[in-house]
């Protein structure tokens, strides 16, 4: 007999994740497996949404424009990569009903808990500021607002979020879906404007060496890395799967398991074709035409239009970006609650938490925009994402090790190729993080 996997933890959980919507949407079994899945369908897309903020606009630009389809290999298994990890998030979530936050608090020792949050909230700033700058020059190539008054305007968000948890928790997921749609819609439009050669993309999706000889390349994958799977991702999955009222039962878990996975893989497919669609724009525009260094969203929005002689590309580009930007806040605003109440078992006002973090990455970003311009930010946007990436290994580990761990997670421990497979994904990120600092250290 197994024990249950609230034996291997030291102590109960102090409150659920997110209480305010913790078991508020019901799952009801005796309904059609079809009706089922749709009460599971939206985590996912709340996930998938960090997998396509402006962090991966700015990386995936710079790549395409500078390499080509090259760096199309990265975006792949970066994404294959998420779909293992946020799968590994909802086991853990819905077997031991803790988030990853909660997790690591009752296992580690206090020191080493309070070092992974700083860690984590560092990594949610990084996040923050990405959507800070996106959003900002959404606001500017749109409304032709100054960038400075456009990242001053992001604080005003924090409005619209309090409106939607006010509302219940399946608002915010349909208005993080509608989003979605429109990213999706309009990266459609825009592909079938630049008419990329097939062949060239799909070669681009196989390997490539270079991708590790190369420094610069390197940086530019490990920043699309980090922009893909993101570690405040892997706090957030593993809370909200949690808003789903499912038996607490071993059928009734395993079977939320099984539906909570289908959803986030369904929506990281989309995410995927975002990302690749981003890069496969850059390259069949800007690289195609000999523009090797556009690296800055600016100069893609002021380019596509006469690049591929449609004045309404631009346009289309920039709601795109501005929907990308908007759309991360929540998420961004539920991992920052989910990671101090766990971590510190701190509970805040939403709006006050969400507060501190935009103002936390907006100092940054009004200091770069002040003393270096929008070149500055679109540097410091690349850059967020590589210190994502850096940030990766101090959230996986802890996510493979319990999920790996017969004691916590009883029957729904992972099997040995699980862990195996687990294990090598960790260790190829933390390769290819020890890889670029040395190459920076060397340079």
């Amino acid at each position: 007999m197994t024990a249950p996997p609230d034996k291997g933890f030291r102590r109960d959980a102090s409150r659920p994740s997110l209480p305010e919507v913790h078991r508020t949407i019901p799952v009801n079994r005796h309904k059609h497996w079809l009706r089922r899945f749709f009460a599971f369908s939206g985590p996912g897309y709340l996930v998938a949404v960090g997998y396509m903020d402006p962090g991966n606009w700015a990386t995936s630009i710079a790549g395409g424009s500078a390499y080509g389809y090259t760096l199309l290999s990265v975006v792949l298994l970066s994404n294959f990569m998420a779909i293992l990890l946020q799968a590994l998030s909802v086991k853990l979530g819905i077997a031991t009903g803790r988030d990853l936050a909660q997790a690591c608090r009752d296992h580690y020792s206090r020191p080493v808990g309070f070092a992974l949050w700083v860690i984590c909230e560092l990594a949610i700033i990084a996040t923050d500021l990405a959507e800070v700058i996106g959003t900002a020059i959404g606001l500017k190539l749109l409304f032709g607002i100054p960038l400075l008054m456009g990242v001053i305007l992001t604080a005003l968000d924090v409005l619209l979020i309090l409106m939607l948890q006010n509302r219940g928790f399946r608002y915010i997921e349909a208005f993080i879906i509608a989003l979605m749609v429109i990213i999706a819609g309009s990266f459609i439009f825009e592909l079938f404007l630049s008419l990329p050669v097939l062949s060239e993309v799909m070669a681009g999706f196989l390997p490539d060496t270079e991708v590790v000889t190369n420094p610069g390349m390197l940086y530019l994958a490990i920043g699309i890395l980090g922009a893909t799977v993101m570690p405040h991702n892997l706090y957030l999955h593993s809370a909200i799967v949690q808003t789903r009222d499912f038996e607490r039962t071993q059928s009734g878990k395993r079977e939320a398991i099984k539906l909570a996975t289908i959803d986030s893989t369904i929506a990281l497919l989309l995410a995927l074709f975002v990302n690749a669609g981003i890069l496969i724009l850059a390259a069949s525009t800007f690289y195609k035409a000999g523009l090797n260094e556009v690296a800055e969203i600016q100069d893609a929005f002021y380019l596509l239009s006469p690049l591929l002689g449609v004045p309404l590309a631009s346009t289309v580009f920039a709601v795109a970006l501005l929907a990308s930007g908007q759309n991360s806040t929540i998420t961004a605003t539920l991992a920052g609650q989910i990671v101090m109440e766990g971590f510190l078992d701190i509970r805040l006002p939403p709006w006050l938490r969400r507060l501190i973090t935009r103002l936390l990455a907006i100092v940054p970003a009004i200091f770069v925009t002040i003393y270096y311009g929008e070149s500055g930010v679109a540097k410091l946007l690349v850059l967020s994402q590589v210190v994502l990436s850096l940030q990766l290994p101090f959230a996986i580990v802890p996510l493979v090790n319990f999920t790996s761990n017969h004691t916590k997670m009883g029957t729904f421990v992972n099997p040995k190729w699980l862990t195996a497979l687990a294990w090598a994904v960790t260790l190829i990120i933390i390769t290819l993080n020890i890889k670029l600092i040395l190459d920076f250290l060397a340079f």
